[in-house]
């Protein structure tokens, strides 16, 4: 009897060669794939943000978060200098910091009480010497035991603008470098030197592969379809004069996007998503104000691959942290700020069209439903793939948004890495 049982590939099938126009859906679903992209993207070779340095104002202040799947901690040292360490004791590899966020002259491993600088540099280490009973010592540490030999893993750490990436590669390249200048110009439009203030946060887990949101913020095909309020109150349309830019390796982009300078609504009526009727009980979401750092687009949407978002929609602005867990899951986490500088109008007009966006945000609650019924869909056909062929095959900045350009740009680069 013929065996008709499917064999699936257990490494993704591009076709069309050497293109990235045809996305396999396992890419999405293979665990391999996925622990392969946490070594070669996350802890190699690429920075990774961890924070903003206004989280951690004074000495002593942590922040706990992840860089991939480890957990780190960001810190503000007894000099006031930035460190990143790695939240595993190493003595027997606990994970030892369980708050969010805190302030601690030292940490201390609950399970042996090995402490440790805020900088990681081990400290103490009870018993060390032994215990004395009888007229004798016993046990303690070998001799030749020295306390600089065993200190957390302490990350390279880049700073810029107030904002803090992290690398467990010793080797990686300059910050600046890894940014090109192309993408670099718009993350110090955002960052410019103004000291920065936390206004609040958002979490989420999202049933979706972590790729699946750095796609989405490079998709300027989706928001003036899928969401009602892009289209409908004309924060981002297709017809805006827009622009997409991407580094030289086509992993990090930036779109930009400048609100009313759209040709007639005539042009989006036949768009399901265009609400002609819909009007704003409170019109301060869409109250705008434009701002000097603007330098005239209203909407610059920026990823910087693997782990992070710099959002500027209007007057809101955040950082969007991908977080990942397994191939089918990522945590999403938003750090709303604005600068010291503000005054007490534009704080609260932030923290209004702050409300476009998070979990259940007017805008950004459609981002996750679609994400998580396109991992279920991936799911139940690994075999299959995605089509990205809007403006063409090729990879390249454009002066439009109808085009999938940004995430071929992505792939050749994941191709380049994963493949090699």
């Amino acid at each position: 009897m013929n065996d008709t049982s499917t064999v699936f590939p257990t490494e993704p099938v591009w076709e069309g060669g050497e293109g990235t126009h045809r996305i396999p859906f396992l890419a999405y679903t293979s665990e391999a794939i996925y622990r392969r992209e946490l070594e070669r993207f996350f802890y190699k070779a690429h920075w990774c943000y961890v924070g903003l340095e206004a989280e951690v104002p004074n000495v002593g202040d942590f922040k706990r978060t992840v860089v991939g799947e480890r957990s780190v901690i960001l810190t503000r040292g007894a000099e006031g200098d930035i460190h990143v360490v790695e939240n595993v004791c190493a003595h027997r590899g606990m994970r030892f910091c369980r708050e969010r966020h805190g302030n601690r002259k030292e940490f201390v491993c609950p399970y042996h009480q090995w402490s440790y600088t805020l900088k990681g540099d081990l400290q103490g280490v009870p018993f060390r010497r032994g215990v004395k009973q009888d007229g004798q010592v016993h046990g303690g540490m070998p001799a030749d035991f020295k306390t600089t030999d065993h200190h957390l893993t302490q990350l390279k750490v880049a700073r810029r603008g107030g904002v803090v990436f992290a690398s467990f590669d010793a080797d990686v390249e300059p910050f600046e470098d890894f940014l090109g200048p192309t993408v670099l110009g718009y993350f110090d439009r955002l960052f410019n030197g103004r000291k920065l203030k936390i206004l609040g946060y958002n979490r989420q887990r999202i049933p979706g592969n972590w790729k699946l949101m750095q796609e989405n913020i490079k998709d300027p095909y989706h928001p003036g379809l899928l969401h009602t309020w892009f289209v409908t109150f004309g924060l981002w349309r297709a017809d805006n004069k827009s622009q997409l830019r991407m580094d030289e390796r086509h992993r990090h982009a930036a779109m930009i996007s400048t609100r009313g300078s759209a040709g007639q609504a005539a042009q989006v009526t036949q768009v399901s998503s265009f609400k002609a009727e819909m009007k704003l009980h409170d019109p301060s979401f869409i109250d705008i104000v434009p701002e000097a750092w603007w330098g005239g687009p209203t909407a610059v949407m920026t990823t910087i691959f693997p782990s992070v978002i710099l959002q500027q929609q209007v007057n809101s602005v955040s950082t969007r942290h991908i977080q990942p867990n397994g191939h089918g899951s990522f945590d999403f986490v938003w750090t709303h700020f604005g600068f010291e500088d503000d005054t007490e109008e534009m704080t609260n007009r932030r923290l209004t069209q702050a409300n476009l966006f998070g979990p259940a945000g007017f805008v950004s609650a459609d981002d996750g439903e679609v994400i998580e019924f396109s991992q279920q869909a991936f799911e139940s056909k690994p075999f299959h793939r995605a089509v990205a062929e809007l403006g063409g095959r090729e990879v390249e900045d454009t002066e439009h948004m109808v085009t999938e350009t940004l995430i071929r740009g992505m792939y050749r680069y994941w191709r380049s890495v994963m493949e090699a």
